[in-house]
């Protein structure tokens, strides 16, 4: 049985306008490598996949001075993988994966 590597794909401004160009953003595991992307996003969207790039996000600090004292806090970090498809090959992000797998769309 395969691991699921994929978290869940990152949908920000510049992830939203390179999905435009066949590049998509997800959060993967940690121990995921490029190939295992690769294989997991082509089972689960049904696409050819060209390439993959990965890269860790940092963990971010906070800091916050309240009537109590000072609040610390830390937004933790993880690994995203950046997912190029064969030229003419798309991903409707926006679909549920479990309507998708149904056929209702």
């Amino acid at each position: 049985m395969a691991r699921e590597v994929l978290k869940r794909p990152l949908l920000t401004e510049k992830a939203t306008l390179q999905a435009e160009k066949g590049i998509y953003h997800f959060e993967v595991v940690p121990t995921a490598n490029k190939i295992e992307i690769a294989q997991a996003v082509a089972r689960r969207f049904n696409v050819k996949v060209d390439s993959v790039q990965t890269s860790w996000q940092k963990a971010k600090y906070k800091s916050q001075f309240t009537r109590k004292g000072l609040l610390q806090g830390k937004k933790s970090g993880f690994k995203k993988a950046m997912v190029h498809l064969k030229p003419g090959e798309t991903i409707d992000i926006f679909v549920p994966l479990d309507t998708k797998a149904a056929g209702e769309i």
